[in-house]
């Protein structure tokens, strides 16, 4: 008997209230929780990704209902450590770079005030 691994997909379902959900066990494994939130991350098949969605918008205490996009991102980042960039259009841009303070003084000199 050989192990065979099942591709799986991850759903995020938006919840009116949680107290349906043990319900959702039915429908694959619940992996995480947020009460604050109200939200749950469950695991279903690939194969009946969309069938199960579909059936889990039908319930009443269901929100909304959103496919998780990890399987779609490449996850290998061993690749890319150390790697230079040879263009500036590659480089990533700096969002916080350090801010000049400039006193009433420095602004006077400069005629902007």
């Amino acid at each position: 008997m050989a192990f065979t691994k099942t591709e799986r997909q991850g759903i995020v379902v938006w919840l009116y209230s949680l107290k349906q959900l043990r319900q959702l066990r039915r429908y694959g494994l619940i992996y995480y929780t947020s009460r604050r939130m109200k939200y749950c991350f469950l695991y279903v098949d690939q194969a009946d990704a969309t069938t199960t969605a579909e059936q889990l918008r039908k319930l009443h205490f269901v929100r909304q209902v959103e496919f998780s996009h990890r399987s779609e991102l490449d996850m290998n980042f061993g690749a890319r450590v150390g790697q230079q960039f040879d263009d500036e259009e590659e480089r990533p841009q700096i969002v916080n770079e350090s801010r000049v303070l400039m006193t009433s003084q420095d602004l006077r000199q400069q005629h902007i005030i």
